[in-house]
């Protein structure tokens, strides 16, 4: 296509900026092969940033893709999209707008906050004092550092016992940028203690089972994109000889690894890292899990966006052996989530209900034995994307308790 002559150009390669000024977000809406090769080959051309799917890779006919786009190429896409009728919309005007406005205007508290989107810092200081808040009901374990030295703290929550109970798994913040994840998992340990004695689901969970909750799984990442780049994906590794930086912590697991939906160049943001578990984040929840393979019978990671609730396999388009069971679980508890504001979600395995990748946790800990595997897709559903307003975050959170609670009595009462 003659139109390609054009990024030779102007493909200058972009420094990594913070700032986004009038960067926008398209869906565009592939309905031919030629679309789905032009976004392809626009990838290859200009630094395109995929928000879903998470790669060129993935683009399919007939599915929406939302990509952010640099100001430098704007002129560029519009042409583009217009000589090859390709239908579009924009979802955010102005990036760097989006980023200051999806903070609520409030003045910040210099404390943790459960409707704001915590710092570091500040989470680290919450988990510190959220454990000594109740012993009889909450502990931490640091299970490792990260690559650049943070620990990597697990909260136990269950009434203290005298014998080893059947445990849920949880974490959030696998990929730095999705914010919603890290808040709801301070959401949930918030409301586990503090509904524990009064709200009668939560008080028989926590006597009968334990919950270990990892408030931020890319500990390294979420701190990046406070500081330096909020739309930072990835881990922060380094390996001599590649001046790229990190992998994703959700194509790193030794499920399927690097065999589909995922890149092996290290500048990708869907890299499958260097080998299976070589991010030491993935390393040291993977072995945790492992040495507490007895216990774990579910496992619930948390991310945004799309409202999805899926299950394995991402992978493969195989089935998994208890797929129908782990759907009708999905479905009730979809369901349990939307019957408060009437959020809709959608459920099934990964790979067809949004497109396969290979390396993800839920499909490692259910090939594990872990037969309760989940992957959530918090809000929205594009109109903000990363950058779900401050505001969202308690009805957000609200409603997914309802679906994690949901999960989490079902497997109460079908232990295996």
């Amino acid at each position: 296509m003659k139109v390609f002559l054009l990024f030779g150009l102007v493909a200058v390669a972009l420094a990594d900026v913070s700032r986004f000024e009038g960067e926008k977000v398209f869906r565009l809406k592939p309905v031919l092969d030629k679309h789905v090769t032009l976004i392809k080959e626009l990838d290859k051309s200009i630094k395109v940033d995929f928000w879903r799917p998470e790669s060129s890779e993935l683009v399919t006919i007939d599915s929406d893709v939302d990509i952010r786009v640099p100001a430098i190429y704007l002129d560029m896409v519009y042409t583009i999209l217009q000589q090859n009728d390709m239908e579009h919309e924009v979802l955010i005007e102005d990036l760097q707008v989006a980023v200051d406005a999806h903070a609520d205007n409030k003045a910040s508290p210099r404390t943790h906050s459960y409707t704001k989107y915590n710092s570091w810092d500040k989470i680290q200081s919450w988990i510190a004092s959220i454990s000594s808040s109740n012993p009889n009901l909450i502990s931490k374990q640091v299970i490792g550092n990260t690559y650049e030295g943070r620990p990597m703290t697990i909260l136990k929550l269950g009434k203290k016992s005298s014998s080893t109970k059947p445990a849920i798994f949880m974490d959030c913040g696998i990929h730095a940028r999705e914010w919603i994840s890290p808040a709801f998992c301070q959401w949930f340990v918030k409301e586990a203690l503090s509904t524990y004695g009064s709200d009668s689901q939560m008080t028989s969970l926590l006597d009968q089972m334990d919950v270990f909750v990892l408030p931020v799984f890319n500990v390294d990442g979420y701190d990046y994109t406070h500081k330096s780049n909020r739309m930072w994906r990835k881990t922060r590794s380094k390996k001599s000889g590649s001046s790229c930086i990190g992998a994703d912590p959700n194509r790193n697991w030794n499920a399927g690894w690097c065999t589909i939906g995922a890149s092996s160049n290290p500048c990708s943001d869907t890299f499958c890292g260097y080998s299976p578990e070589s991010e030491i984040e993935v390393k040291n929840v993977a072995d945790f899990i492992r040495r507490n393979k007895s216990i774990i019978k579910a496992y619930l990671t948390i991310h945004s966006y799309s409202q999805l609730l899926l299950f394995p396999y991402s992978y493969t388009y195989d089935l998994a052996e208890h797929h129908s069971e782990l759907l009708k679980v999905a479905e009730g508890a979809s369901a349990a989530l939307r019957s408060l504001y009437g959020t809709r979600y959608t459920s099934g395995p990964g790979a067809t209900t949004i497109y396969p990748a290979a390396g993800g946790s839920d499909d490692w800990a259910y090939d594990l034995g872990v037969k309760y595997s989940y992957t959530f897709e918090l809000r929205d559903t594009g109109r903000y994307g990363f950058l779900l307003p401050e505001s969202e975050i308690k009805p957000t959170c609200e409603e997914t308790m309802l679906a994690v609670k949901y999960i989490a009595a079902y497997v109460q009462k079908n232990l295996y």
